[in-house]
């Protein structure tokens, strides 16, 4: 394996296997014709009553790291 890892497998501030492993995952996906489905079922979601809690959750994504909000520096 050619990343630069620590002795103790801790790669860093950047975690290329992390970045490779999602782009390859996304891919299959891709590949796999799933997206138009994932879609149409987010679509069918918020037009559900999941919708207000959906959207609660994208709100809370949003905002960022929870253990930070009382750090914010101006």
């Amino acid at each position: 394996m050619d990343d630069k890892k620590t002795k103790d497998g801790i790669e860093g501030e950047g975690s290329y296997s992390g970045t490779r492993d999602y782009n390859e995952r996304t891919a299959d996906f891709i590949k796999k014709g799933k997206v138009d489905k994932a879609a149409q079922d987010a679509r069918q979601a918020m037009d559900s009553g999941e919708a207000a809690e959906l959207k609660a959750a994208e709100a809370k994504g949003k905002a960022g790291d929870p253990r930070n909000m009382g750090s914010k520096s101006s």
